[in-house]
């Protein structure tokens, strides 16, 4: 009932079988793969040094018979940026193993969200407590039960990213008494260390962790969820909307644009992506145009990721502080951009200023990973979770000191004065300036962020942005304005490649 049964789309209640809307998911046998670096406009070197052939795998393959005899490892971790569809993995594996199709030498299996852990945070509790709470069933089983031989028990703890423990994995005594009563973070860490039910099975998912979750002395495997694979983006779709010419249209719509093309690796983005056109389909009336610009299905990413944020991750952060973190995240990527960088080291963001919690875990902005530049040399390494967020991130920048500061900071120096003052720019200042940096830029590397930037101007962004600015914004002009300005620029002496990107601007300006 749990499991067979998930939400898919803007209307909370509505479930669909998980067979009907499941697509398979790209599961590689290597981790700290970084970013999709895939890209409309530019050319990115690739940013980690994996250099190991990475296998294909199914949730059928976590800690099968065949896997527990080739690596004799019991405890798994199945890591994935924010979206990615870690938790769409667990609940396919639960439900084959529930219906028989996989799994079948596990005798019991256990889901342990970590969000629903985080009820015994502040009391004394067992580990026979927690199981007999969230699953009353348990209470018939004897604690010899869980340390038999002949029954094999898997556990499955989703969202560890989501504990805000502190794992102290050098200090917290060990535990071997399921009944014994003590603090989760203990039974957490016993349970990582392989000490409390070493006979289980665990399969642990989480975000890049910020440093590594589980103990350097426990044997454990980890695999990568990368979301979908190019088929799997239009198969999604279809699986998701039954009348074949509602897919094919919103399949079209993500044609339209290879950076939306891109990003529906993210399955969260082609959740997105569904939940507008369910809103467009379901209108009574003429149907709804789909959204004309990228900047608009990228601020519905930023929205979901707030919402999960405020939600589980971080509900006390004030919006002040929050609109303060995402300036600070901008301004590093405005400032990554404009040096062509899409990842910084971890010794380098110390002097930044910015938690990596809230960027890493929290927000789901940026993703970190390990790479080995030589041998016996690893280096940590922070990346936004696509280029294109990286993008979208330095124009939110822009947008945001334009609105509640009044700053251009595509203008260095201010040239003009007026009677003593700073002349003040304005909205066609701030675009035009925009422009005219991209247009200089023959590599393009201020391409999308212009196009971004320009998006955020009209009506549907600036209404999605506004609980972030300190002020109502409304631009009645803009579009128009921008256009003529865009027209102009076109009619001068400008390279084919700048022609293209200034025709692109036009698109965002549909």
């Amino acid at each position: 009932m749990k499991y067979g049964k998930v939400c898919d789309g803007p209307v909370q209640g509505e479930k669909r079988p998980l067979d009907e809307v499941f697509t398979d998911l790209y599961i590689t046998s290597t981790c700290d793969n970084g970013p999709n670096i895939e890209h409309e406009v530019l050319t990115i070197e690739k940013l980690d040094s994996n250099t190991n052939d990475a296998k294909l795998l199914s949730t059928k393959d976590i800690l099968s018979t065949e896997s527990l005899e080739h690596t004799h490892c019991n405890l798994m971790l199945l890591s994935g940026l924010p979206g990615s569809g870690k938790s769409m993995a667990v609940r396919r594996l639960i439900l084959e193993w529930i219906e028989g199709k996989s799994h079948q030498h596990v005798s019991l299996m256990f889901p342990l969200p970590f969000r629903e852990l985080k009820q015994f945070e502040n009391s004394p509790v067992s580990m026979m407590e927690i199981l007999q709470t969230l699953y009353p069933e348990t209470k018939k089983l004897r604690e010899e039960d869980y340390r038999c031989d002949d029954c094999k028990i898997m556990f499955i703890f989703d969202g560890l990213d989501e504990y805000s423990g502190a794992l102290d994995f050098h200090y917290a005594f060990p535990l071997s008494d399921l009944s014994e009563s003590t603090t989760l973070n203990v039974i957490v860490v016993n349970l990582l260390r392989d000490k409390l039910l070493y006979q289980g099975l665990f399969l642990i998912t989480s975000r890049t962790q910020l440093k590594r979750s589980i103990p350097w002395d426990t044997h454990y495997e980890e695999i990568d969820v990368r979301g979908f694979l190019d088929p799997q983006k239009n198969e999604y779709f279809r699986k998701r909307f039954k009348d074949p010419d509602q897919a094919a249209r919103v399949i079209a719509y993500v044609d339209s644009s290879r950076t939306l093309r891109i990003m529906c690796h993210l399955p969260l983005f082609c959740s997105l992506v569904g939940d507008e056109f369910q809103h467009i389909f379901g209108e009574p009336t003429a149907p709804a145009q789909p959204p004309s610009n990228i900047a608009y299905m990228y601020t519905k990413l930023l929205s979901a990721l707030t919402r999960r944020r405020r939600k589980h991750r971080a509900p006390d952060v004030s919006p002040d502080k929050e609109i303060e973190f995402f300036m600070k995240l901008g301004g590093l990527a405005f400032n990554m951009l404009e040096q062509g960088q899409f990842k910084i080291s971890r010794y380098d963001w110390k002097e930044l200023g910015i938690p990596v919690e809230e960027a890493v875990i929290n927000s789901g902005l940026c993703t970190q990973y390990l790479t080995c530049p030589i041998v016996l040399h690893h280096e940590n390494y922070i990346s936004f979770i696509h280029p294109t967020v990286q993008e979208y991130m330095a124009a939110l920048y822009a947008f945001l000191s334009f609105t509640n500061q009044g700053k251009n900071i595509f203008v260095r120096h201010v040239r003009g004065r007026v009677k003593g003052f700073f002349k003040v720019p304005t909205v066609m200042d701030l675009f035009k300036s925009a422009v005219d940096s991209s247009l200089r830029c023959e590599d393009g590397k201020l391409d999308m962020l212009t196009r971004f930037l320009l998006g955020m101007g009209l009506k549907t962004n600036l209404e999605l942005l506004q609980p972030l600015c300190t002020c109502t914004v409304k631009w009645p002009t803009f579009a128009a304005d921008a256009v003529g300005f865009i027209r102009e620029r076109m009619r001068g002496n400008v390279s084919q490649g700048r022609k293209t990107h200034l025709t692109r601007c036009l698109d965002e300006l549909r």
